[in-house]
């Protein structure tokens, strides 16, 4: 009597598979990279104050950082085919460190928390209890654009574009950390100091929290191809604006997030006036005739 297990061939669907081990070392550093920076941008976060504004900043450049590495990882992953569902999750989860908490705290420490003594005591703290509500709606915002993100087969935007390019649905994450630590590097990390600064700032920072919830449709820098022929001049722009930011990055990095932020709220505008059905002209009156 043959006791052995019958043989069971690899494609058997009833054979459970085992999970693969490893993972693809170049993407993953550089997703690595990414939280390295969230967990220093919050590190300097805690350290900032009034008389110490350096870290503040500190915290904002580490976002920035941690923008470049997530366009990083995914883009080589996709050039070397080491795409895989670990690296997806990694990135994720990297997100939600480096464009979700550290910004969220960031904005809060900044923007509220640092507000001097007002001569009502207890509208600072009210304003400061405001503070923690508005960047958590942020970063509640960003982690429903993260999940949406990740099961989304083939989404679609509400004011769609041109179908030979690729949009975003909603802001993404990284566009709305960056626009925080730009925001802030801008003002070299000086918190705000006056009341109605820091109601202003807490509108802002909800509204970026809509923008990424929203089903708007934002330019994606996906369609843009690294290996295909491009015009001569297209390379002294790029090496032009990486001058400009390296010399003046306060000014040139808030333009360009504004300016993608901005890009987005007038396409929705502009697609909502083009919809907009034409008034049907308006009968004129007939002559009245008398009957005899």
């Amino acid at each position: 009597m043959n006791l052995q297990r019958p043989f069971r061939r690899k494609d058997d669907p009833k054979q459970p598979h085992r999970m693969r081990r490893g993972m693809y070392i170049l993407p993953s550093l550089f997703t690595a990279g990414n939280i390295a920076a969230g967990y220093y941008a919050l590190s300097q976060t805690i350290q900032g104050s009034a008389g110490a504004f350096w870290h503040f900043d500190n915290a904002a450049k580490a976002i920035g950082f941690a923008v470049a590495f997530d366009g990083l990882d995914g883009r080589i992953a996709r050039m070397t085919n080491t795409t895989s569902d670990f690296g997806r999750e990694l990135d994720s989860l990297a997100d939600v460190i480096a464009f979700g908490v550290a910004p969220a705290l960031l904005a809060w420490m900044w923007g509220c928390h640092m507000l001097p003594e007002l001569w009502n005591p207890d509208l600072r703290t009210k304003l400061i209890q405001l503070g923690a509500i508005a960047t958590f709606i942020f970063l509640i915002a960003g982690a429903s654009r993260l999940a949406r993100f990740n099961i989304s087969k083939n989404p679609q935007p509400k004011n769609p574009g041109r179908p030979d390019r690729k949009y975003f649905v909603g802001m993404p994450i990284p566009a709305g950390a960056a626009m925080i630590a730009a925001t802030v590097h801008f003002g070299d990390g000086s918190p705000l100091d006056k009341w109605w600064q820091t109601v202003l700032w807490m509108a802002f920072v909800v509204l970026i929290g809509y923008l990424m919830v929203s089903t708007w449709r934002f330019w994606s820098p996906k369609g843009i191809d690294l290996r295909a022929r491009a015009p001569f001049y297209l390379m002294i722009l790029i090496c032009g604006i990486i001058a400009l930011v390296w010399f003046f990055s306060e000014y040139v990095l808030f333009a360009l997030a504004l300016l993608y932020l901005v890009s987005g709220v007038l396409a929705r505008f502009a697609y909502s006036f083009r919809r907009r059905p034409p008034s049907s002209p308006q009968p004129e009156p007939q002559p009245r005739v008398d009957m005899a």
